[in-house]
């Protein structure tokens, strides 16, 4: 019975994290991995990572973000453009998405939830606090959005292996 309880309550949290709108059909969301970004010692943001199927790899997966301090849209998105630039991204492709940051990325303040759905050959949605605020339709923008987090050459390796932790069962 306890099992059960739990269970439910993990479905529960699970179906509350995610937008209805970000569960598009998939198998069920499980919550993957999770972590604190820090920066020189002060939290931005608690990142949680969600996957539908069986790995992150392979399957849709929705990278959350909840914030611990206020963010500027412009801020979102020239460090979105510095990292994949430094992971790789060429200047044309960055111009190109840099307009599609801007539509997709709101003001942020602390407590706000930002949303990332990585669908695999496909591109991305996105949602602030449960709100859909735009689709990429890319798949390569998709690929190097996440591989800011999920990288191997990731700013943040800590948080990259608390965010791919396998979980139990």
């Amino acid at each position: 019975m306890r099992r059960l309880i739990l269970l439910a309550l993990f479905v529960a949290a699970t179906a509350q994290a995610l937008p209805e709108s970000a569960r598009r059909g998939e198998q069920a969301w499980r919550q993957w991995g999770s972590g604190e970004m820090t920066w020189f010692g002060f939290s931005l943001y608690r990142a949680t990572l969600w996957v539908a199927g069986a790995s992150p790899e392979s399957s849709p997966s929705a990278l959350q973000l909840d914030y611990r301090r206020d963010i500027s849209r412009e801020r979102l998105v020239q460090t979105s453009l510095d990292e994949m630039r430094r992971l790789g991204a060429d200047e044309t492709q960055l111009k190109r998405w840099e307009a599609d940051l801007r539509r997709v990325f709101p003001e942020v303040k602390e407590g706000d939830r930002i949303v990332g759905v990585h669908y695999p050959g496909v591109g991305a949605s996105f949602y602030h606090q449960g709100q859909a605020t735009g689709d990429v339709n890319n798949a390569e923008f998709a690929r190097r959005f996440f591989a800011i987090w999920l990288d191997p050459d990731s700013r943040s390796p800590a948080l990259r292996a608390l965010l791919l932790k396998r979980p139990e069962g």
